[in-house]
């Protein structure tokens, strides 16, 4: 059974996952920057750079969002990961080379177009945007401005698929739109798939009258906020409870699923304790566990995970494990053990982009195969796109997981000001060997009878002790004075050197 808690503060909420007591996904949104992905604009062409085969378009949100021709021509995400249903159109089909229009001939500057944001602004990039609008319910997802209608590829039994199709069949909906069935219609009855329907059909009405009175650039449709997002896209039956600590949340989930999902109304909870909620339930140490580098497995080994510029990296180690058979049986126990640990910890941490898995060495091709699959199916619980290779002779799973929003540690942490970014610092040796060629430095080119030396209390302590003779070398070689100062708020490895007039101001 499933359980879904969220807490709701000022700055941030925070939605947890629980799949039969294990902590399986977690999902955070700040008020600040503002969730862009989702929302549908107004917007107005400023350029074009046919060189990158794709347009700028201002949104009024400060910076501008790109529009790629392959987001104007191709098909949708959605499409993509669905089976066309019998008699519909067939999707729009991957141009490439010189079946692909020219982008200035699709869009012109000045022109207003309805686009909507299919990936977050991450660094000095604006958001992604494509004019594939898409309205995602309960159980379906309306395409207004397409006419393909198929289900989800995650639907895998036939019966079901056929059951759907037939459904969808008889609700005679619009001929001119697409729709595409969610993963979650399966088992829905005919009339959860109506009422979804009808709910996109009345909001996409809304929609299209906003966007015909507003005036470009102008925010048309704003995406749910992170609570009823999860609760959209989570509910289903096996979900037990939903509790939440926010009343206003909670009386909006009511509203919502009195015109989505009436008959789950009495699982959603209004949490009331003084003790807060994450605390309660333990949940607050599980999250702090996110975000270490090291992750311990049940049988001993251990995961740790690098991520760095251009990819993700995890290696699988024994560590204390060493099995009870020989080193083969060792590895084998070990990889099934990370194959599913690495799944749940890439939803934890919603990583993203290029990923490689270092596997310990296997002799077996039975054994390779068995953690393959069970890799393989530990993603299936995973909504993002991935796509993964078999284990490559070196035991290295490469794999690509869609990637729409900033990853969890990128969201919550920065560039460390003392390490710049490189996760570790010099030592107290280094730098003290630095410090001594800047104070001959200083003395050299300022020729001053004296040098103050500002430094972290521990590099301070090596120059007063083990580095005393260096100090005499040089105050001896240049004849001036060298005044060490130690100061706590100076980082260890920041070394402030400056000439002084003369060593009666330096005593001073």
């Amino acid at each position: 059974m499933k359980e879904l808690f969220i807490n709701v503060e000022p700055m941030e909420t925070r939605v947890a996952v629980l799949q039969d007591g294990v902590f399986e996904e977690f999902y955070v949104e700040r008020s600040s920057p503002v969730p862009l992905l989702g929302n549908i604009y107004k917007g107005k062409v400023t350029s074009i750079v046919p060189g990158i085969r794709a347009a700028f378009v201002d949104l009024g949100i400060g910076k501008n969002g790109f529009l790629y021709l392959t987001d104007i021509v191709g098909p949708s995400p959605e499409v993509e990961e669905s089976v066309p249903l019998e008699g519909s159109p067939s999707p729009a089909p991957h141009l490439s080379g010189s079946q692909m229009p020219r982008i200035q001939d699709l869009v012109r500057i000045g022109q207003e177009i309805l686009v909507q944001v299919i990936k977050e602004p991450m660094g000095t990039k604006g958001p992604r945007l494509s004019t594939h609008l898409t309205l995602p319910g309960r159980f379906i997802v309306l395409m207004p401005l397409d006419d393909t209608f198929g289900i989800s590829k995650r639907i895998d039994d036939p019966k079901e698929r056929e059951r759907l199709r037939t459904l969808m069949k008889e609700l005679h909906a619009p001929r001119d739109m697409g729709i595409i069935v969610r993963t979650a219609a399966d088992g829905a009855d005919r009339k959860q798939l109506s009422r979804d329907l009808r709910f996109l059909l009345s909001l996409w009405k809304r929609v299209k009258v906003r966007s015909v009175r507003a005036t470009a650039p102008a925010l048309i449709h704003e995406e749910y906020d992170l609570p009823l997002r999860i609760v959209r896209d989570n509910l289903s039956e096996d979900v037990k409870k939903i509790i939440l600590d926010s009343r206003a949340e909670y009386q909006q989930l009511q509203r919502f699923l009195i015109q989505t999902e009436p008959h789950m109304r009495s699982r959603v909870e209004l949490y009331r304790d003084e003790i807060p909620l994450f605390e309660k339930r333990g949940l607050e140490k599980e999250i702090e566990k996110i975000y270490n580098r090291k992750v311990e497995l049940p049988s001993g080994g251990y995961l740790v995970i690098e991520p760095t510029e251009g990819l993700v990296a995890i290696d699988v180690n024994s560590g204390k494990f060493t099995g009870r058979k020989n080193l083969e049986e060792t590895a084998f126990v070990t990889n099934m053990e990370a194959a599913k640990e690495i799944a749940r910890q890439i939803r934890l941490r919603d990583l993203g982009g290029i990923l490689i898995f270092d596997f310990i060495d296997m002799n077996s091709q039975s054994h390779k195969q068995r953690v393959f699959n069970t890799l393989q199916n530990a993603l299936r619980k995973d909504r993002a796109k991935t796509n993964v290779s078999f284990l490559s002779e070196f035991g290295l799973v490469e794999m690509t997981r869609q990637r729409v929003r900033r990853s969890l540690e990128s969201v919550s942490f920065q560039e460390c000001p003392t390490c710049l970014g490189r996760g570790k610092i010099r030592s107290v040796l280094t730098v003290s060997i630095l410090a001594l060629r800047q104070i001959k430095r200083v003395f050299q080119s300022s020729r001053k009878q004296a040098v103050e030396v500002v430094v972290h209390p521990d590099l301070a302590s090596r120059l007063f002790n083990e580095d005393r003779d260096s100090i005499a070398a040089i105050e001896s070689q240049y004849k001036g004075r060298v005044i060490v100062k130690p100061d706590p708020s100076v980082p260890l490895e920041m070394v402030k050197v400056q000439p002084l007039e003369d060593a009666k101001t330096a005593g001073r």
